[in-house]
């Protein structure tokens, strides 16, 4: 059983320093990787962003995150990402990694993801040319979502996680606005996770919404926003795959 840390929305700011690293340091106890969906500070300065590293420095267990729409907002995402990687951390932007724990290897797909809506009522690529863009955005990072879990399969990873910020479901968006559910997510991400295959999806973003949801193939969603899941982190157990050996027929 591989014990998956996430959490997303920290917001963190120089005013908050300090706030999360006590139960941050608990992690080498309860999990073996921490995953953070997003949304690591408050406007993405470069200050906050080493609040955010120092806060993850020397953690005892790998950290893997994907920047979410705050951390890019004062254009600064090149350098908040340089900061998080010094600190130690992954940093995903339609790319894999694969984490060692004991004999088991954990690979995570992650990307930023972006908006667009669900089926029924999703933005279309058609139209101006800002919206084209719009669209052609979110499809574009579904497909390295897609490429990087496929990836991983050939990797031959025992298990595959989805980390991104906006939401591939509308079930985990309840309780926000049902009009601003085309700015919190995409059906293009469930699409690229169904169609890759995954063990377990993460995202946040939605601050209001629920924490379960699941995917049309089976995939489960979890929604880590911290006002969602109302701690510092919260843990998931996931089973590991029974290896076959080459040439053994298949249980």
């Amino acid at each position: 059983m591989i014990r998956i840390a996430a959490v997303g929305d920290i917001h963190m700011s120089p005013e908050t320093r300090g706030v999360l690293r006590p139960a941050f340091d608990t992690l080498p106890d309860c999990a073996d990787l921490l995953l953070l969906a997003g949304d690591l500070t408050r406007h993405g300065t470069v200050e906050e962003a080493r609040v955010v590293a120092d806060e993850i420095r020397g953690l005892g267990v790998p950290v893997v995150v994907v920047l979410g729409n705050h951390d890019h907002h004062d254009d600064r995402q090149d350098e908040v990402t340089a900061l998080l990687r010094d600190a130690g951390a992954r940093v995903l932007e339609g790319e894999s990694t694969v984490v060692g724990i004991g004999d088991t290897r954990v690979g995570v797909a992650g990307t930023k993801g972006f908006g667009g809506g669900f089926v029924g009522a999703s933005a279309g690529e058609f139209g101006e040319p800002v919206m084209k863009e719009f669209v052609r955005v979110s499809r574009r990072c579904a497909d390295g979502l897609r490429a990087s879990l496929e990836r991983l399969a050939e990797e031959g990873c025992d298990v595959r996680i989805a980390l991104t910020h906006y939401s591939p479901v509308p079930e985990t968006l309840a309780g926000e606005p049902l009009e601003i559910y085309p700015f919190l997510g995409s059906y293009l991400l469930a699409e690229a996770i169904d169609t890759a295959g995954a063990d377990l999806a993460v995202h946040g973003h939605a601050h209001a919404g629920t924490e379960h949801g699941m995917t049309t193939g089976g995939v489960k969603v979890r929604n880590v926003a911290q006002p969602v899941i109302g701690r510092a982190f919260h843990v998931y157990h996931l089973p590991v795959r029974e290896r076959v050996d080459a040439g053994a027929p298949a249980a």
